[in-house]
């Protein structure tokens, strides 16, 4: 069955995580492109969102947080992580810190690693479904190979019936990805170049980075 199509708001945020809470996957705008999600505590959740995308899970997938106070509820978190999220929160950076160990995740999450990635987007629909349903794995809405789709159609179009809402929010506002650091290691080190420049990362540190 084709997923079917709500308009973003209160009312399509509400219909999200109900879905969401129930088991399924929904696809939601970011302020990059659009995301498909599925909440946290969902068996074999994870892994429904690789077969969506038709993608072996040999990566990691990020959490999308409702505000920088939900990141110790899911990682460690060091002070560099701290003043970046401060600086840059929410908006183009996703900092990488060390599992909680008291708080098991799905390993297909991590792709084994100790590891997790978080960002808080600056945009209201998945910050408001993090909030409602805990932080959010989430991957970019498209088969793996093809464009990132940029509106609902496109997602139904490469989707189709393997993701069971999807907001629309009309179309992504695109954009350069977030710049990752990987803040489990000192000094922290920049494992993808985006949307947060590099000297302005330094800048808040108070000292360089490690390059990619």
């Amino acid at each position: 069955m084709t997923a079917r199509i709500t308009r973003d708001g209160d009312a399509g945020r509400d219909e999200a995580a109900e879905v969401l809470r129930a088991g399924g996957i929904v696809a939601l705008p970011t302020d990059t492109v659009y995301g498909i999600a599925v909440a946290l505590d969902t068996p074999g959740g994870v892994e429904r969102l690789f077969a969506a995308k038709q993608r072996a899970p040999d990566k990691g997938i990020m959490l999308l947080l409702a505000d920088a106070a939900q990141a110790p509820s899911i990682g460690a978190w060091p002070a560099t992580a701290a003043a970046l999220a401060a600086a840059f929160w929410p908006g183009g950076l996703t900092v990488v810190v060390p599992q909680r160990p008291d708080v098991p995740l799905p390993a297909a999450l991590t792709a084994g690693t100790a590891t997790i990635g978080l960002r808080v987007p600056d945009h209201e629909t998945p910050r408001a479904l993090a909030a409602a349903v805990g932080p959010l794995p989430t991957t970019s809405a498209n088969r793996s190979g093809d464009p990132e789709a940029r509106d609902a159609s496109a997602i139904i179009e490469q989707l189709g019936d393997a993701v069971d809402l999807v907001i629309d929010g009309g179309s992504a506002h695109g954009g350069p990805p977030s710049t990752v650091v990987d803040c489990t290691v000192d000094p922290p080190r920049i494992l993808r170049a985006g949307a947060v420049p590099v000297g302005e990362i330094e800048r808040v540190l108070g000292s360089p980075v490690a390059a990619p």
